[in-house]
């Protein structure tokens, strides 16, 4: 009996290891494919032989030189200022009302509660450029277009901050209100349980919303495009490093800068993940719960 349920433990193990080298094996090939294309674009910044497309991945001459036009011979400091101001702005702005508002629908009970959030997850699910059109002319008529698109992108960005609750409210309601209710009876005021007591237990989800909210700016094209209507100095990186391959004779004159330029815009975004990502993952762990 013994030497049976042996047997069927050793059996078990085996097929436990295979089936976890099964996923391993599928893991490591979905990497390899999807690192492939960003070694690629690494390797050709890199590259001082030519400017144009090639047949061959390896450099054959290395260096820094694409990188250094790319800074002298464009706007692309510009760019990279403009991209950056919307980004920390943008994020800062909108982890302020995103909080805000998921804290204020997990923690209080007030008329047409269900309905507002209803309302907000329906409207949601609404593509936004189909309001491009209008975001324009309202934009255009404050001045917020082409070489002022900066302050219209920000503006736009934070708006609707507070229909983005459903994670951060999910978060909030895993906090014991008892924590508020102490907090209350010792005399503090709502927005003092807020800062002073919620907000030091929710460095998670704080995480979270500043990276996902900075994420959508740092990466946005289409709409940053129709706001700085082919206005250089109005462009984000995004934007300018379309336009720079897009011109005539860009895409054999600047391709390695362009592949420069993607590696300088990766960066910043890489470096935050590999710090922050412990946060992240339990941000969003944490909010996902039912609310």
């Amino acid at each position: 009996m013994m030497n049976t349920n042996h047997s069927n433990h050793m059996g078990l193990k085996a097929k436990s290891r295979l089936s976890n080298g099964v996923i391993y094996a599928i893991l490591i090939i979905m990497s390899i494919v999807w690192l492939t294309p960003f070694v690629c674009i690494l390797l050709e910044s890199f590259r001082c032989e030519s400017t144009w497309q090639v047949g061959y991945v390896i450099p054959k001459q290395w260096g820094f030189d694409n990188y250094i036009r790319l800074w002298n011979t464009t706007n692309f400091p510009v760019w990279f200022k403009n991209t950056l101001i919307i980004g920390v702005i943008a994020s800062l702005v909108q982890t302020v009302i995103t909080l805000s508002m998921s804290y204020t629908l997990s923690r209080m009970r007030f008329k047409g509660r269900k309905l507002l959030m209803n309302f907000m997850l329906i409207l949601g699910m609404f593509p936004g450029f189909i309001s491009m059109i209008i975001l324009f002319k309202v934009l255009s008529g404050l001045g917020m277009t082409g070489e002022n698109s900066v302050p219209g992108l920000i503006l736009v960005y934070t708006a609707s901050s507070g229909m983005g609750y459903y994670v951060s409210k999910g978060f909030f309601d895993t906090l014991p209100r008892s924590l508020d209710e102490a907090a209350r009876v010792d005399g503090a005021t709502r927005l003092q349980v807020f800062y002073k007591v919620i907000m030091p237990l929710s460095k998670p989800i704080v995480i979270y919303t500043l990276l996902t909210a900075f994420m959508a700016p740092w990466a946005d094209f289409m709409f940053a495009k129709y706001i700085a209507h082919n206005v250089n100095l109005g462009m984000n990186v995004a934007v300018g490093l379309q336009w720079l391959i897009d011109s005539p004779g860009g895409l054999s004159s600047n391709y390695t800068m362009f592949c420069a330029g993607g590696v300088i815009v990766a960066l910043p975004v890489t470096i935050l993940f590999m710090f922050l990502q412990k946060y992240y993952v339990e941000g969003v762990t944490g909010g996902a719960v039912k609310g």
